[in-house]
């Protein structure tokens, strides 16, 4: 039977192990335990073991590593007056312990919320091209201002990532026609550069035609044995007085 000192005996162990469970904390490498002592900020510990007084101290336990948030969809009407639905994700870490918990209620609310009206600010500046083009500079903009707003909270803004514009049915339909046009542009440009160098071409060749008449003759018999090897069908051509005059001209002088 259990006596009233062994009863005091228990006691007291689990109150020793209640006591040093609440003195003796472990942080993590990637954690930081920002202790209060009766209400006092006292500063920040970790990693590794952490002793408190119990009671007088109070630990509230931050993580360090980077967070990943998506920022939820955002109605923005652009400034060329396009209502676009914009989703983004952001990265940021805590690099200020004590300022998380002092300087702010809920840092990674804080953080969602100032991310969404940034985002929101900054496209409504923007024109849809911009926005659609220069998606690495919009990005970077939001970055900046955001940073800017949470640094006294102790977080660092590392990248911010415009995700997907979502754009209205009939602005689909736009972009695609002025993309068609677009192609249809180029193809009729480039088409027209190509019959211009070849008439260029053309030219160059009716200017040695015209400088030596031979040459003309020359491709006509070419024509001629192109034609022959390609048919089996006997072929008859006209051949002209005047295709013969260069050949006779060119006998009777060696002949004299």
């Amino acid at each position: 039977m259990i006596g009233p000192s062994q009863v005091l005996l228990i006691f007291v162990v689990v109150l020793a192990i209640v006591v040093l469970a609440n003195a003796i904390r472990v942080a993590r490498e990637y954690e930081r335990f920002v202790v209060f002592r009766l209400g006092r900020l006292i500063g920040d510990k970790g990693p590794g073991l952490v002793f408190l007084i119990p009671i007088v101290d109070r630990a509230v336990r931050v993580g360090l590593r980077t967070v990943t948030m998506d920022v939820p969809p955002q109605d923005i009407i652009t400034r060329d007056n396009v209502t676009v639905k914009v989703n983004a994700v952001i990265y940021f870490r805590v690099i200020s312990a004590k300022a998380a918990v002092t300087q702010v209620e809920d840092y990674l609310f804080a953080t969602s919320q100032i991310a969404q009206t940034t985002l929101r600010s900054i496209l409504g500046q923007q024109e849809l091209d911009e926005l659609l083009a220069e998606r690495e500079k919009v990005n970077q903009a939001l970055q900046q201002v955001i940073d800017r707003h949470t640094e006294p909270w102790g977080v660092k803004v590392a990248t911010v990532e415009v995700k997907n514009v979502e754009l209205p049915q009939e602005m689909q339909r736009a972009i695609a026609r002025q993309a068609e046009a677009e192609r249809e542009r180029r193809a009729k440009v480039i088409n027209a550069e190509g019959e211009f160098q070849a008439a260029a071409r053309l030219a160059d060749a009716a200017k040695v035609i015209a400088a030596q008449p031979v040459a003309l003759q020359l491709r006509y018999l070419q024509t001629l044995a192109e034609i022959a090897t390609e048919n089996n069908s006997t072929t008859i051509f006209p051949v002209p007085v005047d295709f013969l005059a260069a050949f006779m001209a060119a006998s009777s002088t060696r002949a004299g």
